[in-house]
């Protein structure tokens, strides 16, 4: 009998409330309206980074050593307080500590979840189904996030704060799914319990395990380029001319192609060798890079549509590669690991990114950051290449 199915309901669940996004597509005008101007909103949502970087390492070695719920439960608890904040705060010191709160929300769910669907099915001896099921919640929440993009709309025509409302009670939906969930009894083959141990078995990671090093950096590096991507296609929308009102129609349309090539993922895997696998999406997803920015018409809109879509079979798929070859007992902390060197990666690429654009061009923009990824992509995975296996 699967004893553990149930956990998979319940993440989806903490999936859909993480990413059914309310505030995000009016929340440049709320704090506008609040007094701030661009350069504090941008100073805020880097204290959010930070807040995720300094914690995505603690709250990953939190969930392997006291437990993937207990650690769920704290982080649907933090998000949700955080959107509270928000909803009764005015001012840009409020607004940090309510960004802050969410930043820890965010940490402790990161990783977390995902170890527990691993540990779910493994423990229902479904491992094999890991992809298909990882795809399908990745699938939910991107499908979330589209439907709360024209819904965001309506709610602001309201008032601007009147988002935060509902983004509260959205994120609250995840408590009660956090609280329900089953913790899988992990065969553990060593202790985990010092801070030194697990540094230790990170610092082992990249120094001796190959295939888990190229698992964690692939999709990585994969997770950032997909991340700056989505930071230039605004600016994409706008240079070709395409009136506001359209832009909300679009973002849902490329959520929508990220959700249903995600939940569609499983019946990629194994298709082809694991080699092929990657040389197609990374070739691809470059391929989406370049293309753009030597076509940025409304033509060219077809190149964005080719790059999310590849971008839902992408992230699954490495993430499975991040799962066959981690131990149970620190599987948290090493995909908080690759959300770690994500973070950073962006912090690092994002700002020059940025100045390209204002300062060159948007195309230069594209291809500089095609380049980066294609050639950081095939470095990373060179062992693989030349181990033909």
């Amino acid at each position: 009998m699967a004893r553990f199915s149930k956990n998979i309901s319940r993440l989806y669940l903490v999936k859909i409330s993480k990413w059914f996004n309310l505030v995000m597509p009016v929340v440049v005008l709320f704090y506008q309206d609040n007094g701030m101007g661009m350069h504090e909103i941008f100073v805020l949502k880097a204290i959010y980074s930070l807040a995720i970087v300094f914690l995505e390492i603690p709250s990953g070695w939190m969930a392997d050593v006291w437990g993937r719920k207990k650690t769920l439960i704290l982080g649907t608890i933090l998000g949700s307080a955080g959107f509270l904040m928000y909803s009764f705060s005015y001012g840009f010191w409020a607004f940090v500590a309510a960004e802050i709160v969410l930043g820890a929300g965010h940490s402790f769910v990161s990783g977390a979840d995902s170890a527990m669907l691993y540990e779910s099915l493994k423990a229902d001896r479904k491992s094999g189904s890991y992809v298909k099921h990882e795809g399908r919640i990745t699938s939910a929440g991107n499908f979330a996030e589209a439907i709360a993009g024209i819904t965001a709309g309506f709610l602001a025509a309201v008032s601007l704060r009147t988002p935060f409302y509902f983004q509260f009670a959205v994120a609250a939906l995840a408590i009660p799914a956090a609280f329900t969930l089953t913790e899988p009894q992990i065969k553990a083959t060593t202790h985990i319990h010092s801070v030194k141990k697990i540094v230790g078995d990170i610092k082992n990671t990249f120094l001796k395990e190959t295939n888990l090093r190229v698992s964690i950096l692939l999709s990585a590096v994969t997770g950032t380029a997909t991340l700056t991507f989505a930071w230039l296609v605004q600016p994409y929308f706008k240079i070709i001319g395409l009136p506001v009102e359209l832009f909300g129609l679009l973002w849902t349309v490329l959520n929508l192609s990220v959700g249903v090539s995600s939940a569609f993922a499983y019946r990629f895997e194994g298709r082809f060798s694991r080699r092929n696998e990657v040389l197609f999406i990374v070739i691809l997803l470059a391929l989406g890079y370049f293309s753009s920015g030597l076509l940025i018409s409304r033509e060219g809109l077809v190149f964005l549509l080719l790059f999310y879509i590849v971008r839902g079979l992408a992230t699954p798929v490495f993430k499975n590669y991040i799962n066959l070859y981690t131990p149970d007992e620190i599987r948290a902390t090493i995909l908080s690991v690759r959300n770690l060197i994500i973070r950073i990666s962006f912090a690092v690429i994002g700002p020059l990114l940025g100045w390209m654009t204002d300062h060159v061009s948007l195309n230069t923009a594209f291809i500089l950051a095609g380049g980066i990824y294609l050639i950081a992509a095939l470095a990373v995975v060179s062992p693989w290449m030349k181990s033909g296996k």
